[in-house]
Protein backbone atom coordinates (compact mmCIF):
# COMPACT_ATOMS: atom_id res chain seq x y z
CA UNK A 1 0.00 0.00 0.00
CA UNK A 2 2.77 2.31 0.61
CA UNK A 3 4.41 1.74 -3.03
CA UNK A 4 1.30 2.77 -4.54
CA UNK A 5 0.93 5.78 -2.45
CA UNK A 6 4.70 6.83 -3.45
CA UNK A 7 3.86 6.22 -7.21
CA UNK A 8 0.80 8.19 -6.78
CA UNK A 9 2.86 11.59 -5.46
CA UNK A 10 5.48 10.87 -7.33
CA UNK A 11 3.29 11.71 -10.88
CA UNK A 12 1.65 14.43 -9.41
CA UNK A 13 3.30 18.11 -9.92
CA UNK A 14 2.33 21.54 -10.73
CA UNK A 15 4.66 22.92 -13.46
CA UNK A 16 3.61 26.03 -15.46
CA UNK A 17 3.21 25.57 -18.81
CA UNK A 18 5.50 28.29 -20.31
CA UNK A 19 8.15 26.39 -18.05
CA UNK A 20 7.58 23.24 -19.80
CA UNK A 21 7.20 24.70 -23.27
CA UNK A 22 9.08 27.65 -23.20
CA UNK A 23 9.14 30.04 -26.09
CA UNK A 24 12.40 30.86 -27.75
CA UNK A 25 13.74 34.10 -27.17
CA UNK A 26 14.63 34.61 -30.93
CA UNK A 27 11.23 34.05 -32.28
CA UNK A 28 9.28 37.36 -30.94
CA UNK A 29 7.02 38.43 -33.72
CA UNK A 30 8.03 42.00 -34.93
CA UNK A 31 5.92 44.10 -36.60
CA UNK A 32 8.50 46.70 -37.81
CA UNK A 33 10.20 43.43 -39.83
CA UNK A 34 11.63 45.13 -42.42
CA UNK A 35 13.99 42.23 -43.58
CA UNK A 36 11.24 40.04 -44.87
CA UNK A 37 11.25 39.08 -48.10
CA UNK A 38 7.83 40.29 -49.29
CA UNK A 39 5.91 42.94 -47.37
CA UNK A 40 2.10 42.47 -47.86
CA UNK A 41 0.73 45.72 -49.07
CA UNK A 42 -2.93 45.37 -47.67
CA UNK A 43 -1.66 43.90 -43.97
CA UNK A 44 1.42 46.41 -43.70
CA UNK A 45 1.31 49.39 -46.48
CA UNK A 46 -2.06 50.22 -47.34
CA UNK A 47 -3.09 50.56 -43.60
CA UNK A 48 -0.50 53.52 -43.45
CA UNK A 49 -1.01 54.79 -46.46
CA UNK A 50 -4.78 55.26 -45.26
CA UNK A 51 -3.89 56.99 -41.93
CA UNK A 52 -1.25 59.31 -43.11
CA UNK A 53 -1.92 60.39 -46.80
CA UNK A 54 -5.33 59.32 -48.09
CA UNK A 55 -7.95 59.52 -45.72
CA UNK A 56 -10.88 61.67 -46.76
CA UNK A 57 -9.24 65.07 -45.36
CA UNK A 58 -5.90 64.60 -46.99
CA UNK A 59 -4.23 65.60 -49.81
CA UNK A 60 -3.99 62.10 -51.32
CA UNK A 61 -7.31 60.98 -51.30
CA UNK A 62 -9.72 60.87 -54.16
CA UNK A 63 -10.28 64.76 -55.06
CA UNK A 64 -7.34 65.23 -52.82
CA UNK A 65 -5.41 68.87 -53.24
CA UNK A 66 -1.96 67.10 -54.53
CA UNK A 67 -3.44 65.66 -57.72
CA UNK A 68 -2.33 62.33 -56.78
CA UNK A 69 -4.95 59.90 -55.50
CA UNK A 70 -3.75 57.78 -53.79
CA UNK A 71 -6.42 55.63 -52.83
CA UNK A 72 -5.38 54.07 -56.58
CA UNK A 73 -2.86 51.70 -56.68
CA UNK A 74 -1.69 52.64 -59.92
CA UNK A 75 -1.04 55.94 -59.32
CA UNK A 76 0.68 55.06 -55.55
CA UNK A 77 3.10 52.92 -57.19
CA UNK A 78 3.93 55.08 -59.97
CA UNK A 79 5.07 57.76 -57.13
CA UNK A 80 6.74 54.83 -55.10
CA UNK A 81 8.85 53.38 -58.07
CA UNK A 82 9.91 57.33 -58.74
CA UNK A 83 11.45 57.88 -55.35
CA UNK A 84 9.20 60.54 -54.07
CA UNK A 85 7.25 58.79 -51.68
CA UNK A 86 10.39 57.09 -49.59
CA UNK A 87 12.09 61.24 -50.41
CA UNK A 88 9.03 62.81 -48.92
CA UNK A 89 8.18 60.48 -45.79
CA UNK A 90 12.11 60.95 -45.36
CA UNK A 91 11.29 64.70 -45.01
CA UNK A 92 14.01 64.92 -48.13
CA UNK A 93 11.67 66.09 -50.79
CA UNK A 94 12.92 65.66 -54.23
CA UNK A 95 11.71 68.89 -55.97
CA UNK A 96 9.73 69.69 -58.57
CA UNK A 97 7.09 70.90 -55.89
CA UNK A 98 7.21 68.00 -53.75
CA UNK A 99 7.54 68.35 -49.97
CA UNK A 100 8.40 66.75 -46.45
CA UNK A 101 4.99 64.32 -46.11
CA UNK A 102 2.58 64.19 -44.18
CA UNK A 103 2.26 67.96 -45.07
CA UNK A 104 2.12 70.17 -42.14
CA UNK A 105 2.23 66.90 -39.62
CA UNK A 106 4.76 65.48 -37.79
CA UNK A 107 7.10 62.60 -39.37
CA UNK A 108 5.47 59.04 -39.27
CA UNK A 109 7.06 56.65 -37.23
CA UNK A 110 10.38 55.15 -38.30
CA UNK A 111 8.97 51.93 -38.38
CA UNK A 112 6.39 53.02 -40.98
CA UNK A 113 9.47 53.94 -43.04
CA UNK A 114 11.44 51.34 -42.46
CA UNK A 115 7.97 49.54 -43.67
CA UNK A 116 7.51 51.60 -46.77
CA UNK A 117 11.09 52.01 -47.91
CA UNK A 118 11.42 47.55 -48.21
CA UNK A 119 7.68 47.42 -49.71
CA UNK A 120 9.24 50.17 -52.52
CA UNK A 121 13.08 48.24 -52.58
CA UNK A 122 10.74 45.18 -53.23
CA UNK A 123 8.72 46.46 -56.23
CA UNK A 124 5.77 48.26 -54.60
CA UNK A 125 3.30 45.15 -55.45
CA UNK A 126 -0.18 46.04 -54.49
CA UNK A 127 -1.80 42.92 -54.95
CA UNK A 128 -0.27 41.12 -51.90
Amino acid sequence: MFAIGVLVLAGCYNDAYNKLYPVPQNTTLNPCDTSAPTISFSSKIQPIISQNCANSSSCHAAGGASGYDYTDTTVLKQNALAGWIVQDINFQPSGRGHKSMPLNGAQISSCDIGLITRWVNLGAICNN
